[in-house]
């Protein structure tokens, strides 16, 4: 029986998981961009710490989303490397997952960016 990991390998492994993604998904590149963009656009309007934390919890949620998608591709890719309806079914919604939480986090992020913005333009 192969050991337990020490206790602080197991977020090294968990780093790696993160950059390995970053290196290999476009969509996890175009997600981290999008939080940059969010995270900066909030401190520019200086939003309240509060609306801070619900940007961070959404932008985690996105990128928790795509970190699945992308081992749920991975294993059935393993598991089944020639094309099965199956695995395009478990692909397809993987990946609807992450759109359904890009959906969410875009929609509370215009919410919460909505009268900043605003007025920012005087209206």
């Amino acid at each position: 029986m192969k050991p337990a990991p020490k206790w602080s390998d197991t977020f090294r492994y968990a780093a790696e998981g993160i950059v390995s993604a970053l290196k290999s998904e476009r969509n996890m590149k175009i997600h981290l961009l999008a939080a940059i963009i969010v995270l900066l656009a909030a401190a520019y309007f200086r939003l309240p710490v509060r609306d801070v934390a619900l940007l961070l919890i959404v932008i985690g949620l996105v990128i928790a989303a795509e970190l699945v998608n992308t081992a749920l591709e991975a294993v059935v890719d393993l598991v089944s490397p020639e094309w099965h309806p199956l695995a395009k079914a478990a692909k397809d919604a993987a990946a609807g997952a992450v759109l359904v939480t890009a959906i969410i986090a875009a929609c509370v992020g215009g919410l919460l960016f909505y009268e900043p913005v605003m007025a920012s333009f005087g209206l």
